[in-house]
């Protein structure tokens, strides 16, 4: 009890966002190989999770889409019946308490898995800034047309924040608001997840608009521009090698922070588990609470169903 009384930093279930995965192409739910107990939904399937989720108190999702189609426009990214707009009407009617913050990025929709569009006219391939941030400009609107809560752009294009912010108000949502990926780093972490939503790239890779896992300041300043854009919360992305980029973000801008606990190290970790190596109860909550005392306000992991079932509506600090 004492222990509790003087820990200086604490784990809440109201501090956790669940991401989730919602498939056209299944019709009910398909395990994912690298990531034992997350799944891609069918719609109706995902409304039923989404229940269970707010009923253990989790406050919001992180909704992925994958489509039936892709085209190397990302067409259905901003279709007004895509997979992510529809589910977004569905738990908007049948979860209303539920927060739904959409990602808005182009690599699940591209049939070359890459988040921006490419030209290829050159031998070498190119992703062009300026049409890929006016294709994310009408998906987010499209996903605050469908009833999001909150939209958050994931794709580390230039200028993203400012011209979803102008594309938001001038769509009559100037209240909406846009959690960015404002810290997303060009990581091995990211494997399980491409596997998750579809979204391997086809050739190349995201070095040239992800940032160098080397450079802290650089991170500093994408956060920075973000925020002089109309960033209002801000998202590091991953969580585990980044602890020191989660710090300073949040000490020096000070604003709502999440960090995306990403799924190589939900896989890593459940894998150590799962051959007896660690306990994982106790390595979660002790990873999540290092993620609390480095800064942030929220942690979106795929473990928040069982930190929720863990935590009840207790305080967690360290193991009891």
């Amino acid at each position: 009890m004492l222990r509790g009384l003087v820990s200086e930093n604490s784990l809440r279930v109201d501090q956790l966002i669940y991401p989730t995965f919602v498939s056209e192409k299944v019709d009910q739910a398909e395990p994912i190989s690298s990531m034992p107990g997350v799944y891609q939904y069918s719609p109706d399937e995902l409304v039923e999770n989404a229940k269970q989720v707010s009923d253990l108190g989790i406050p919001a999702i992180l909704l992925f889409g994958i489509p039936e189609a892709k085209d190397e426009l990302a067409s259905q990214a901003f279709a007004p019946n895509g997979i992510v707009q529809e589910t977004v009407r569905r738990l908007k009617k049948h979860v209303p308490r539920l927060l739904v913050i959409t990602d808005v990025c182009l690599c699940e929709y591209t049939s070359h898995g890459h988040c921006g569009i490419v030209d290829k006219r050159r031998g070498e391939f190119e992703v062009l800034n300026d049409p890929s941030v006016e294709a994310l400009v009408r998906t987010a609107v499209s996903h605050a047309e469908a009833g999001a809560d909150l939209v958050a752009p994931s794709d580390m294009m230039d200028g993203r924040v400012g011209a979803i912010r102008a594309g938001l108000d001038q769509a009559g949502f100037a209240q909406l608001p846009i959690m960015s990926y404002a810290s997303k780093f060009c990581s091995a972490f990211y494997g399980p997840f491409r596997e998750a939503a579809e979204s391997a790239p086809q050739f190349g890779d995201r070095r040239s608009y992800q940032m160098d896992p080397a450079n802290a300041r650089e991170a500093l300043r994408e956060v920075a521009l973000d925020i002089e854009e109309g960033a209002d919360l801000l998202i590091v992305k991953p969580g585990l090698p980044y602890l020191d980029i989660l710090w300073r973000v949040k000490e020096q801008f000070g604003l709502p922070t999440a960090v995306y606990n990403v799924s190589g190290e939900y896989a890593m970790l459940k894998a150590a588990a799962a051959n007896g190596w660690l306990d994982e109860k106790r390595a979660v909550l002790e990873l999540m609470t290092g993620f609390r005392r480095a800064g942030a306000d929220m942690v979106i992991t795929y473990w928040a169903k069982e930190l929720a079932s863990w935590l009840g509506s207790s305080l967690m600090t360290n193991d009891r």
